[in-house]
């Protein structure tokens, strides 16, 4: 995957890229760009031509405006994590306006860029995100040994990395989510840092630290009852996390 954006001179053949946009100027700015270092990129205008591309195949990431003229980009957002977890850089319009930044984050973006922004900083952020990709897509021994687990009546099937609420209903989790959970599991009722989290979830290169904040706010809102005042993922200020519950494995 890595080859082909890393290498100007490479066939652009594995990482496909989707660049959506209103900005037909802008749009294959991008695309001539990502094309002259070796990346694959794909133009969309609207969302009928984004799901025109998503029926070819499963890109290895989307670049999408957030202020997408008659589409809204958070709406777009919003259905594309809900049926995958490609990876995701949004573009937004005024670097002060932050709440759009922080929403996309929220709604489950991997990062973000500022207009009007810099090609190469946008070919940096999909390298770096694509590289945290495959670091989450790379198997160890220990996740081949990994038990199954239980905690306050939910149970996480690691064969199959299926979460199961109280209610028996499967808990769709992320490669990042699931990764975030596993490393609680392992440690529970104690402090983990954020570094620690960084590093056992393999997202700690070419990050910010505010990755982590976002992934304990979406898992949250999977586990907890009341995701503003949690009882299973608390905050231990100025020091990191700890999950609370008792866990038990097999």
């Amino acid at each position: 995957m890595l080859a082909s954006i890393d290498n100007a001179h490479a066939s652009p053949v594995a990482a496909r890229v989707l660049i959506v946009d209103d900005d037909p100027a802008l749009r294959n700015l991008i695309v001539d760009y990502l094309e002259s270092h070796g990346v694959n990129a794909r133009p969309a205008s609207c969302a009928v031509e984004l799901e025109r591309e998503l029926l070819l195949g499963e890109p290895s990431l989307i670049i999408l405006d957030i202020q997408l003229g008659q589409d809204d980009g958070f709406n777009l957002l919003r259905k594309l994590r809900s049926r995958t977890d490609v990876p995701i850089i949004i573009t937004t319009g005024h670097r002060r306006d932050e709440i759009d930044r922080v929403v996309g984050l929220e709604l489950g973006a991997d990062d973000y860029v500022t207009k009007p922004f810099n090609l190469r900083e946008l070919l940096a952020r999909i390298r770096a995100v694509l590289r945290r990709r495959e670091n989450t897509m790379t198997p160890t021994k220990r996740e081949h040994i990994r038990p199954n687990y239980r905690f306050g009546g939910w149970k996480l099937n690691s064969r199959t990395r299926k979460l199961i609420d109280l209610e028996g209903a499967p808990v769709a989790l992320t490669k990042g989510e699931y990764a975030l959970l596993t490393a609680f599991l392992d440690a529970p009722q104690r402090i983990l840092t954020r570094e620690h989290l960084l590093q056992a979830t393999r997202v700690h290169e070419d990050v910010f630290d505010r990755s982590i904040d976002v992934q304990i706010l979406r898992l949250r809102r999977k586990l907890e009852a009341d995701p503003s005042s949690p009882q299973i993922i608390q905050t231990e200020r100025g020091v990191g996390y700890i999950f609370a519950l008792a866990v038990e494995s097999w």
